[in-house]
């Protein structure tokens, strides 16, 4: 008897195969039902759970002061203007000034921008090695003056060039707008970088090189200042507080105005991340190579720890009455209309027939989630157990979504989709910061971890 025949299996999709896949669609009502919802309504609306959503309530336990919301239109400064937001009621209280009041967020920018450059320049030089294709130098070339950013970034700006008010360097279509900015001057620093190497790879000494980045800054800078307005090294400030009375400052720097109306001492605030990546241990600091943006500044840190520390710490903060600027994956379980993030808001089960299943660690290792987004938390809901039920969360897409900009997270959601809190070291256990006092382990520049909120 011959022996028979296996057909080896290329891997392709057979004629067979598709013929099993329809029928099993088509066996289904819920499938073709779910076919005819979707093919013409956005699942999000299809799969919303309408119980959920009726039940949405912006009444907080602990709810500090809050300001109308701002927004970053069209860039991707979700971190800068997060942070901003957590000092203007400082300045407001400082100055009393009433609700409107903003902080410049185009001064801030262009800094950034600046130094961004200059750090992915001095980056090419230091790695002149890199063969061209590298994953490595890939990565450097990707983005490199991206408009996202990280809470260490944003105190290297702080520290270095001050605040200014919104009023002493206002908006620009390109500020509100970064798209075509942001490609010209990348093209021009990949131009930069390529000449850089190719200068190297010709015998140019590192002094020559350095001279040679030193001119290609000034026509960076040149760029920024035709998008964004030239920086005001100093500016006269006088304002009119709540009770209409007249106070002149005079001329200040960037930096004194600062010191004078905020005064956060930013070196006593401290990163928690909740990365549970099995490879990642708690109550330990870590750092991600190439990722900064100002050069001889101060490093991105992360201290991580387990979720109640992280909640402990945020509500601390929040019943001292400091608001908590967070890092999370926004896009997730997100109603941006109502403005709430909630596992419970959607049921998309009824309309694919499946749950997502993996764990926040594995969303982590298989490119599922990471920190896509910066807010601030303005408020929390205790519930009579002692534990944190939502939290009030403002946001900067405007006032047109959610409950005028500000938005609510479930607990549960915080779980799942909030990796990062910046908070006062003071509402950290001393046991816990003593991590910080050890060298950061160094993650590879394109972990997860190293994600820019935009």
């Amino acid at each position: 008897m011959a022996a028979t025949s296996v057909r080896p299996d290329t891997g392709e999709i057979t004629a067979s195969d598709l013929a099993s896949y329809q029928i099993a669609f088509d066996s289904s009502p819920s499938n073709r039902q779910a076919m005819n919802a979707v093919c013409t309504t956005p699942v999000n609306k299809i799969a919303t759970n309408r119980r959920r959503s009726a039940l949405v309530d912006n009444s907080f336990s602990h709810h500090l002061a809050e300001n109308p919301a701002t927004s970053q239109k069209g860039s991707g400064r979700c971190w800068m203007f997060a942070a901003l937001n957590t000092f203007r009621s400082k300045a407001q209280q400082a100055m009393n000034l009433s609700e409107g009041f903003e902080l410049s967020q185009n001064y801030t920018m262009f800094w950034d921008k600046l130094e961004k450059a200059n750090y992915f320049l001095e980056s090419i030089l230091v790695t002149l090695d890199e063969k061209v294709g590298s994953r490595l130098l890939n990565h450097l070339l990707a983005n490199p003056i991206q408009d996202g950013g990280q809470w260490d970034m944003f105190v290297n700006l702080i520290e270095k060039y001050g605040i200014v008010p919104k009023a002493i360097m206002p908006e620009t279509e390109s500020s509100s707008s970064t798209g075509q900015m942001n490609e010209h001057i990348t093209g021009k620093l990949r131009e930069f970088a390529c000449l850089l190497r190719k200068s190297a790879a010709g015998g140019t000494s590192i002094e020559d090189l350095k001279e040679m980045k030193h001119r290609q800054m000034a026509e960076v800078y040149r760029m920024l200042c035709i998008h964004l307005g030239e920086p005001p090294t100093q500016f006269d400030w006088q304002w009119r507080d709540r009770e209409k009375g007249f106070h002149r400052a005079g001329t200040m720097t960037p930096k004194e105005f600062y010191s004078k109306y905020v005064g956060y001492d930013l070196r006593d605030m401290v990163c928690l991340i909740h990365d549970p990546r099995p490879a990642h241990p708690f109550n330990t600091t870590y750092t991600v190579q190439f990722l900064g943006n100002v050069s001889g500044g101060k490093a991105v840190e992360y201290l991580n720890v387990e979720l109640p520390i992280i909640k402990e710490a945020a509500i601390k903060q929040i019943k001292a009455g400091d608001s908590v600027w967070f890092g999370c994956d926004v896009g997730k379980f997100l109603e941006k209309d109502l403005g709430t993030m909630d596992m419970e808001m959607f049921d998309f089960s009824l309309v694919y027939g499946s749950d997502k299943g993996m764990s926040k660690s594995e969303r982590l290792d298989y490119g599922d989630s990471l920190m896509t987004h910066a807010m601030v938390f303005t408020g929390v809901d205790i519930g009579e157990d002692g534990q944190s039920i939502k939290w009030r969360v403002e946001n900067s897409w405007s006032e047109k979504v959610g409950d005028k900009g500000f938005f609510q997270m479930s607990d549960a959601w915080f779980d799942e989709f909030n990796y990062e809190v910046v908070v006062h070291k003071s509402h950290v256990p001393a046991e816990i910061l003593k991590a910080l006092s050890d060298a950061p382990v160094e993650l590879e520049p394109w972990d997860p971890m190293g994600s820019l909120a935009m």
